[in-house]
């Protein structure tokens, strides 16, 4: 049964892309830790990051470190964290994460966005993105 990233990646469940070619996909997360946090994921579907071959899994932290420039560039934060947990969903996924303070990164604090707000803010990191 496909993840709910591969109905994303395939347009079947709707999201706030931020960026993709031909491997990779980056999207806002609905339930973001703070405004701008994206996910970076492969177009493949794998499990597990270290179940990645090695040139997907560079291929990866590649786009993910574009992804990352651009949401630093869009939304003002003291800097944007990455991290890899993978448990929520089976399928390899980067958190990129615009920072102001420690929890930000900790998934215990979420923030709510408009429907408006998720819209400008994946304008914001697609156009810099360019």
């Amino acid at each position: 049964m496909p993840s709910i990233f591969t109905k994303i990646i395939k347009g079947e469940i709707r999201c706030y892309k931020i960026a993709e070619d031909e491997n990779f996909f980056a999207f806002l997360d609905i339930n973001p830790n703070a405004q701008g946090h994206t996910l970076c994921v492969p177009k493949k579907e794998v499990d597990r990051l270290l179940d990645l071959d090695e040139e997907t899994y560079m291929g990866l932290m590649a786009f993910s470190r574009k992804v990352g420039l651009a949401i630093e560039k869009a939304i003002d934060c003291k800097r944007v964290g990455m991290t890899v947990i993978g448990l929520e969903v089976p399928h390899v996924h980067v958190h990129l994460i615009p920072l102001h303070t420690m929890a930000n990164a900790t998934f215990q604090h979420k923030v709510g966005l408009t429907e408006e707000e998720f819209v400008s803010t994946a304008e914001k990191i697609k156009a810099a993105f360019k």
